[in-house]
């Protein structure tokens, strides 16, 4: 309780990253160099779920980052900066990461989980045409799709839109389909101009 009353102190009992005020947690950030509350952020139980599971992430929640990333506090800053990284596919975050300053310690803290990769690393969806999907595109499925799971087959030339990304995997995107959340392959799939 110590940790939560000096975070609710030091941020003025917001969320760290968003500015909520309700629902409230304790974060500890991933691979920190130091313990207690200089290695941990209070966040919003809405941050805390994208967090947690990246596949929930909304870019839009994220527009907070435009002022989190200048925190003074170094633990804010590697969230943000790291959180920057996972939404760069969005292409607003880019600037925000080639202007934001870290000093030594803090950049090597936030790149100690792996996040800033070498952009010749970095997951690229593409489609069966060869054009590069971003988080947000419509695509139109080329072929009838078998979905598993779901006893029921995605016909050719459905369009799924507000696709999502599978970050770690570039053959993979996710989307909604009949009211089904379904994983698709991109070879299966074409962007929609």
């Amino acid at each position: 309780m110590r940790i939560e009353s000096e975070l609710n102190t030091r941020s003025g009992g917001a969320c760290e990253l968003c500015g909520a005020t309700n629902g409230l947690l304790a974060y500890t950030v991933p691979a920190a160099p130091v313990e207690g509350t200089p290695a941990t952020v209070l966040v919003c139980d809405t941050c805390h779920g994208q967090i947690e599971d990246p596949t929930t992430m909304d870019a839009n929640h994220w527009r907070c980052l435009n002022d989190s990333i200048w925190s003074e506090v170094p633990a804010v800053q590697v969230m943000a900066w790291r959180l920057l990284h996972r939404l760069r596919s969005e292409g607003w975050p880019n600037e925000l990461i080639e202007t934001c300053y870290l000093d030594d310690d803090t950049r090597a803290w936030a790149k100690a989980d792996g996040s800033g990769t070498h952009p010749d690393e970095a997951v690229i969806h593409i489609d069966s045409n060869g054009n590069v999907l971003e988080a947000g595109d419509t695509v139109v499925l080329i072929q009838d799709l078998k979905v598993k799971g779901a006893n029921f087959t995605a016909k050719r030339g459905t369009a799924v839109r507000r696709i999502s990304l599978v970050h770690d995997n570039a053959e993979q995107i996710e989307g909604k389909v009949d009211g089904q959340h379904i994983v698709l392959l991109t070879k299966y799939v074409k962007k929609s101009k």
